[in-house]
């Protein structure tokens, strides 16, 4: 059972979507390279983390929400990254939003070494973040989509398991193209 998650991304996206995990009774270690970020989330007693790798090391989920593709591999797999905190019991929940490829590379790179991934992408804005209204849509393997729904639906009204990884990267660039259309 997932109890404690490490939140990496404490931006305008990941500083509510973390305070409706911790108001939805997760325990939460956090890292965002503005250190200044996590400072009133310490009132929720929020452990912080100096790394990612060590957000990763204790916790039993670990959820990036990052600006981008270069960033997220930074974060997984650069010194300091989730990969070096040999903690392979974790699942990554990438919520960022960042190409299908980088999603299909860096989950292949993790399962080389036993650990789960999903990409769920959200669509839904800041509102929605705040609100946990956000719609996530979810690639990766189903057994980890179903072990990791939980935590999804105290950010998500719409949680959706789309296919294989980088499915849920596929299905936002889809919808947001759609959207596009439409406005036009």
């Amino acid at each position: 059972m997932i109890r404690r998650i490490g939140f990496i991304g404490l931006g305008i996206m990941g500083k509510p979507m973390a305070r409706n995990l911790i108001n939805g009774g997760y325990q939460l270690i956090v890292h965002d390279v503005n250190r200044r970020a996590s400072e009133d989330l310490v009132m929720f007693e929020v452990e912080e983390a100096f790394s990612p790798s060590e957000a990763a090391m204790s916790s039993d989920a670990l959820i990036t929400m990052l600006p981008d593709d270069h960033i997220v591999e930074k974060v997984i797999m650069g010194k300091g990254g989730v990969l070096e905190s040999k903690n392979r019991r974790s699942i990554l929940i990438d919520m960022s939003t960042i190409s299908p490829i980088t999603a299909r590379r860096i989950a292949e790179k993790l399962e080389k070494v036993g650990m789960d991934m999903l990409d769920a992408p959200v669509s839904g804005g800041e509102a929605g973040a705040r609100e946990g209204t956000l719609s996530i849509m979810v690639g990766g393997k189903k057994t980890v989509f179903d072990q990791a729904l939980p935590i999804l639906q105290k950010m998500g009204k719409n949680v959706t398991y789309v296919g294989v990884h980088g499915a849920g990267q596929v299905a936002k660039a889809s919808n947001q193209i759609i959207v596009a259309m439409t406005i036009q």
